[in-house]
This record gives C-alpha cells, structure tokens and sequence, in this order.
C-alpha cells in the first residue's frame, strides 16, 4: 500500500533544523510545507536557481511568495549548470545542485547550523529510476534506485516521499488551495524520464495498481543485495591489498573478482566501469601470468595498469 504524505512527514524524523530543496514544484512545495507544519520555526528552503531556462526566476519568485505565507526562510543559491561536452545535462544539473546545498549550509553555519537536507522525490520517481535502470541493463547498485538517505560531504540527505505517490502531493496542495510551478522540461518527450512518466506509469497503473509499493520492495531487496557485495569486496580488498595485488586477485573466482574491481575503482577513484570495459579488465588479469604481460584498459576518465605486482588506476589529465 502507498503511503500518504501526512504519514510520511510523522514518521520522518531528521535532525533539526532541516533544509527543504525547494524548485517551486508541486513535490517540494507539498513537502516544504508539510513539515513547516509539524516543525513551526524549524524548517528552511533552499533554492537552486539553475539558469537554463527564462522560466528560472518566475521560479524563484514562486518559491518567495510560498515561503513568505509559511514563514519559512529561503535561502537561494544561483548557479552554472551548463554542461560540458561529453556530460548529459541531467548530470550537469544535478552536479550543480548539489554543490549549491553545500554552500548553501555553509552559509547557515554560523546561525542554524543545517545539517540535514529533505529532497521530494516520491514513489513515481523511484519507478521511473528503476525503469531507466533496467533499459540500461543496470546491476544491482543501479536497481537500488534512489535511497532514502545518505550522507554527502558532511550532510544527511533524506528523501521521505518515496513510498507517496505523485498524485497524492498534487491533491493535497490543491486542498490546501496552493498553487505550485510546472517545470516546461517536464513535458519535452526528448527525455526518456519524461516519456516513461507520460506513457508508462498510465498503463502500469491500469495493468497493475499497487506497482509503486511492488517496484519499490524490489528496489529494497536489491540495496541489500548490493550491500551484502560491498561487504564481500571490502572484506576481499583487505586480503587482496590495495591496490590490488595481482597474485592474490587471481585466486579469486572470476565474480568476486568483478565484484572487488568495480567497488575498488568505484570507491578509490569513482569511476565505474562499463560491461565491456571490466570484462576486458578480467580476462586481462586471467592472462596475466608472467612478469611481463602489460595491462592498460581504458575506464571511465582513466586507465587501468600494471605496476610491478599490482594494478592501479590513473586519469591522465589529473597527472599532467
């Protein structure tokens, strides 16, 4: 069963004070003002002003004129979210984003000290993130999906609404009588996120009406499973070494092997391999028998190598 955004909000229990990320939509609007209602002087808004389209300040006022009714103080950060060649604009944006909430919380230190930050995503967000994940032929930490909380460079992220539906926010701010911003890129079919919105989400509904609650139990069973292999291959990695020691990576059987590399390039370096790229990875440890055989293998931004008796990985343009 879905869960409604009241009782989402009670069981959401952050440290205080708490920073809202607030676009102007319907989500973060309904999520803003909900837990200023439960927790009165204690809730902030932070605003990314991204730049990218002439709706951006009408934005920006939106979010000024709901935080004044709520008497809710609003913090608004301008960036650059331009992307670079090469980087999708999605990832630019969110890049962006979050360096806007870390300055943002810097900025409070010396009055609130935020420390905690509430994201609107909700349950079809999650389903749409799944769906993306299996068109891509993701693995587990791709079908995890989103989680529900992290920590990013000293800050507790929280996303209470994934167990709520799109819908139920929309409703809610409609009793309320507030009004809320339609971001225009939402409806730019270029966007695979936006066609699995419009087009998919209708027909699951109609063919399967509990999929948010059956989608987002799936996402949970594969978090846990991708756990299980992040403590397998830190527990691997202390026996193997780091870097990983060549000789002691090859007893190993070849799926620990995977496992190990991918968390080891991931963690060290955040760079993740492609399919292609870690079985040619693999195959090249596998032959790998005497003193002389070279590796060098294209990953992510950099290169995979052998070094004497273990591999290492470097970005050629972070060297120079």
């Amino acid at each position: 069963m879905s869960t409604s955004l009241i009782e989402a909000v009670r069981l959401f229990d952050p440290n205080l004070p708490l920073a809202v990320a607030l676009s102007g939509g319907a989500d973060s609007t309904a999520l803003l003002l909900a837990c200023a209602d439960k927790w009165p002087g204690q809730v902030h808004a932070f605003h990314v002003h991204h730049g990218l389209q002439a709706a951006a300040d009408d934005f920006e006022r939106h979010c000024q004129q709901v935080c004044q009714a709520a008497g809710v103080p609003l913090h608004v950060r301008r960036v650059d979210a331009r992307h670079a060649p090469g980087q999708s604009p999605e990832d630019a944006a969110r890049r962006a984003r979050y360096q806007a909430f870390e300055a943002l919380a810097l900025d409070t230190i010396g009055s609130v000290a935020i420390k905690n930050i509430a994201l609107a995503q909700h349950a079809d967000d999650q389903v749409e993130t799944l769906l993306l994940a299996l068109s891509r032929g993701a693995g587990l930490a791709g079908l995890s999906a989103m989680p529900a909380r992290w920590v990013r460079a000293g800050l507790s992220y929280h996303r209470p609404l994934l167990q709520v539906p799109g819908p139920e926010l929309r409703a809610w701010l409609r009793q309320r009588g507030t009004g809320w911003i339609e971001d225009p890129s939402n409806a730019d079919g270029r966007y695979t996120r936006n066609r699995i919105r419009a087009e998919l989400l209708p027909v699951l509904q109609t063919a399967f009406p509990q999929f948010r609650s059956t989608f987002a139990r799936s996402a949970t069973h594969a978090a846990q499973a991708q756990g299980l292999l992040i403590e397998l291959a830190e527990l691997d990695l202390a026996q193997i070494g780091v870097p990983p020691q060549l000789a002691r990576l090859q007893g190993l059987s070849r799926p620990r092997q995977a496992n190990l590399l991918r968390h080891w390039l991931h963690s060290q370096f955040a760079a993740v391999p492609s399919a292609a790229q870690l079985a040619e990875l693999l195959d090249q440890v596998a032959a790998c028998t005497t003193r002389g055989h070279h590796i060098r293998i294209k990953v992510a931004a950099g290169y995979v190598e052998r070094r004497g008796a273990g591999l290492h990985w470097y970005n050629p343009a972070l060297s120079s």
